[in-house]
């Protein structure tokens, strides 16, 4: 009988994949892991105390879930979490459907050159700041110079007051959302398209099927396990809204927090606002396990209907 090797053979064996994963996973630990033991500060009243963060975390008053109780009580609880689930979904979807809609246009080019100019223009603005867009976000909407309001005076209309008007910035939310992050989520879609076997639209176009017939019947159910995959890594994270985008682009004005308070500003500013450790740590993991549970959720209910398309 063949003896089962050990783990400390196959990490031997496999020592240099290791060395090539250990900075990532010393990353994960000090970063990931070791602060997740910091959750108790939720369960707790924290007070900092000059000793240091662990003695100030042992001799704060154990509360329960009075932080939580807190949290929920508050007029800001309904909002927060409804603005950030509508945002979110909006978000997965309109992103869901661009991404794939360029990839397949991008795929049916036939100048390679074209595709990489393309595909370069249209990740600049992913590796733009919020804050650097911000301020070009406010050269457009600025209440006195801005470039809408003076088209808008020059045609006779009456200008905006975009800082203090809440109705028009879910539109501009879910349009600064789509174009920084169009061309870096259709990068895999574009990958996938690119990867599916050319005999499939041979055979599809001697059976005398159209473009449309053959990206309907041949590209996207190719590209079905991608789009399942990157979906449930996508819906673990509907609790977590953009900070930079919902704190910086507004400027966090107070006459939007109607439509821009989430629970990532909620947190923020309830942190530098009060100082209350207990109550932001207790928002901060709610928002976690709540994306950790809809992540297993929508990876039970996929895995139910194709198993192959499931993330574990």
């Amino acid at each position: 009988m063949k003896k089962k090797k050990g783990f400390f053979y196959n990490l031997w064996r496999y020592k240099a994949l290791v060395l090539m994963g250990l900075p990532g996973i010393i990353w994960f630990i000090c970063f990931f892991y070791i602060p997740v033991f910091a959750n108790v500060v939720a369960f707790k009243d924290f007070r900092i105390t000059p000793n240091g963060f662990i003695d100030s975390l042992v001799n704060s008053k154990w509360v329960g879930f009075d932080n939580f109780k807190f949290l929920f009580a508050s007029k800001d609880a309904w909002l927060i979490t409804r603005n950030t689930i509508l945002y979110n979904v909006v978000f997965l979807a309109l992103n869901l459907f661009f991404a794939i809609a360029f990839a397949i246009v991008m795929s049916e080019l036939k100048n390679k050159r074209l595709v990489k100019v393309y595909h370069t223009m249209s990740l600049l603005p992913y590796f733009l700041s919020w804050v650097v867009i911000s301020y070009f976000v406010y050269a457009f909407l600025s209440p006195d110079k801005g470039i809408i309001n003076q088209w808008i005076v020059s045609n006779g209309g009456t200008p905006i007051s975009w800082y203090t008007d809440p109705t028009w910035w879910p539109l501009i939310f879910v349009f600064l959302n789509v174009w920084k992050s169009l061309g870096y989520n259709s990068i895999i879609y574009y990958a996938s398209v690119m990867g599916i076997d050319p005999t499939y639209y041979e055979a599809a176009m001697i059976d005398g099927a159209t473009k449309w017939q053959q990206i309907k019947h041949v590209t996207i159910p190719q590209i079905i396990p991608m789009m399942s995959v990157l979906l449930i890594m996508n819906i673990g994270g509907i609790f977590r809204a953009d900070f930079g985008m919902f704190y910086n682009v507004p400027r966090n004005s107070g006459a939007l927090y109607q439509v821009t308070s989430v629970l990532d500003t909620y947190i923020y500013n309830g942190l530098t606002a009060t100082g209350d450790l207990g109550m932001t740590a207790a928002a901060a993991l709610y928002q976690s396990v709540v994306g950790a549970c809809l992540l297993l959720i929508a990876n039970f209910i996929i895995r139910r209907i194709e198993p192959d398309s499931a993330l574990f």
